[in-house]
């Protein structure tokens, strides 16, 4: 059985509140889980105590049986120092431009510095 650290929504409409729980990785988001270790509520500005709650015993114990925690879980495990933090991507890849307008940029800016170095 393949377990995960991960968020469940709860909360209203336009006001979601988190539970971080130990679930099966094929169970549904807000579906069945084993244990709830924590809260998360991001409607509560960063620097708040109440902003993430861990049971950190709790959490020790289910990384060391070997559930994975999902990536926001991840970031807030090692915020809290339980786990290694994730690194983070500078530039997500679906944001550069495609190859052809890369190499007419690069076509471009060689034109410009030939013409400056011209003159």
């Amino acid at each position: 059985m393949s377990l995960k650290i991960r968020l469940a929504r709860g909360g209203a409409k336009k006001r979601p509140f988190y539970s971080i729980v130990i679930a099966d990785a094929r169970s549904p988001r807000d579906g069945r889980f084993i244990e709830k270790v924590g809260t998360y509520n991001p409607m509560l500005e960063r620097g708040h105590a109440e902003r993430i709650t861990l049971k950190e015993e709790r959490i020790k114990h289910w990384l060391g049986v070997g559930a994975q925690p999902t990536d926001r879980v991840a970031r807030f495990l090692g915020d809290a120092g339980l786990a290694e933090k994730p690194a983070q991507h500078e530039t997500p890849l679906k944001s550069q431009p495609k190859a052809k307008a890369q190499a007419r940029a690069k076509e471009a800016a060689e034109a410009a510095a030939a013409a400056a170095g011209g003159n």
